[in-house]
């Protein structure tokens, strides 16, 4: 089985984490782990790229990506379960389904930031938005 688990650093993310680590207690077989976060682009302001180099901005991204896996990493590696981690910058929704279609993976695990149903329906929801563009069944976990 082969599953994307996408983090952001919050505490549902890592319940998601922890949800993995049981599933894969589970199974026969360890499951192949994706362990994804998004990073939204920063805004194109015109003149920003003469004061901010794509260097600088692809290690902005990096690092931002890597404290938001840190957590998860390490619930990951306590458990002894392997994993490739991939920081993506883009919508988030949108990059989460399209890296589980890219990567072959047969479910997506995230974890909700508990908005109420009034708050998600006025604001939007990632976790609401990947139910519905994924083709794969999603786990969400508050």
């Amino acid at each position: 089985m082969s599953i994307l688990l996408a983090v952001d650093g919050s505490e549902s993310a890592l319940s998601a984490t922890r949800n993995v680590v049981a599933l894969a207690a589970r199974l026969r077989e360890a499951p192949k782990v994706e362990l994804v976060t998004v990073h939204l682009p920063v805004p194109q302001i015109g003149g920003l790229s003469s004061v901010v180099s794509r260097e600088a901005l692809d290690r902005y991204y990096r690092e931002e990506g890597e404290a938001a896996l840190a957590e998860a990493r390490k619930i990951l590696d306590d458990a002894g379960i392997s994993y490739s981690a991939h920081v993506f910058v883009g919508k988030p929704a949108h990059t989460i389904v399209e890296q589980a279609e890219r990567l072959g993976c047969e479910a997506i695990f995230m974890g909700t930031r508990g908005l109420s149903s009034v708050s998600s329906v006025l604001v939007g929801s990632c976790a609401i938005k990947v139910l519905h563009l994924a083709r794969v069944p999603v786990m969400l976990v508050h």
